[in-house]
């Protein structure tokens, strides 16, 4: 089911390795029949796939030597939607594995898809920071003392911030082309080897950061809406909370870069024009619509008034999801969470697609 092969030769070529020359129409799942062979390497050509495995061994497998990645060992394939391709005029290798189509990465389909899926993340987060009081000590200089922190009188969340990216940093999260970190400056070396990733965004992207006025947001505006004020204590899991939402919300303000991407090739002479005459004004109403930003307001309110829900045993809600109450007694309240999107989140995102555009042509 994988492809149709009409096979023009098979030999062994006398290393204990068979070589099959075929006429091949490939499916998507190629990369099965291939790992099911054990092919350790194919070239494609136009209409001919030369394809190389040995038998698989029977019996137990050896063992294997682990050791740390060092700067001299190649880049691995990457398995993300950003895959490793290296191809030339005639010929393309590609690893089967790992390789993906990549003409949907940007279509807009696939972009509100994501955007979506990061609604749900941010609403759960807000859901379980509201869980804790305001807990002003975690955001004070200082308010809680950090002996370890990389500098002097700096908050406990800056210092849980700092520490959960330098641990992710080393993963190499940073690396990929949506995500941006609060502290670029501080991350560390890598663990992981790197990862080439296609080239989808222009290089300027990597500049654009927002991540201070997100932070700044988040504590001026935010804080105040989904919390109680007091203070019980749990500084720990109020800040754990704190660094997941700030890392969604950085997520989902960042992605304009790939929605302004994707509205540029749609449109790429009206956007040009746009760009050449730095018209900031012209590109903000280009990229608006008013419409849909009216749906997305709609939805994360009702998004919250829903997941804030308590269901009894039974299956019976307890707290509607269009009645006053469903306002004060959801978990976090609707009508803050429709406020963030309507204050903060689209207008941050439009700024970041302004920011890209106003720069996509500079090389």
């Amino acid at each position: 089911q994988c492809c149709r092969v009409n096979a023009q030769s098979c030999h062994n070529n006398g290393q204990g390795r068979f070589e099959v020359t075929t006429n091949i129409q490939l499916k998507p799942p190629l990369a099965i029949i291939m790992a099911a062979l054990g092919v350790h390497s194919a070239t494609l050509h136009p209409y001919t796939l030369v394809a190389r495995w040995q038998p698989l061994a029977m019996g137990p497998k050896p063992a294997k030597e682990w050791r740390r990645w060092r700067p001299s060992d190649p880049p691995r394939a990457s398995r993300s939607m950003f895959p490793r391709v290296n191809a030339s005029m005639d010929t393309a290798t590609v690893d089967c594995t790992t390789a993906r189509d990549l003409s949907n990465v940007l279509s807009l389909n696939n972009i509100r898809q994501t955007l979506i899926r990061l609604e749900d993340t941010i609403i759960f987060g807000l859901i379980e920071r509201a869980q804790f009081a305001r807990n002003s000590a975690v955001y004070e200089e200082p308010g809680v003392e950090v002996p370890g922190c990389s500098r002097p009188g700096c908050s406990l969340l800056e210092y849980i911030l700092r520490e959960t990216e330098q641990i992710h940093g080393r993963i190499r999260r940073y690396t990929s082309p949506d995500e941006n970190a609060y502290f670029p400056e501080a991350l560390p070396s890598l663990l992981l080897p790197p990862i080439t990733y296609e080239q989808v965004l222009a290089p300027c992207a990597a500049s654009i950061n927002l991540n201070e006025s997100i932070l700044k947001l988040y504590l001026e505006h935010l804080m105040p809406e989904i919390t109680e004020p007091g203070d019980d204590g749990n500084y720990g899991s109020a800040a754990m909370y704190d660094v997941m939402i700030l890392q969604a919300l950085s997520k989902r303000i960042h992605y304009g870069k790939f929605v302004a991407e994707s509205k540029f090739l749609s449109q790429t002479e009206k956007y040009t024009r746009l760009i050449h005459a730095h018209d900031s004004e012209g590109l903000m109403a280009a990229i608006t619509d008013a419409v849909v930003e009216a749906k997305v307001i709609q939805r994360v309110a009702r998004k919250a008034a829903i997941f804030g829900q308590d269901v009894g045993a039974a299956g019976d809600v307890i707290v509607g999801t269009d009645s006053e109450a469903a306002e004060q007694n959801a978990k976090v309240r609707p009508q803050a969470v429709a406020q963030l999107y309507k204050d903060w989140v689209m207008p941050l995102t439009k700024k970041v697609e302004v920011d890209y555009l106003l720069r996509r042509l500079e090389d």
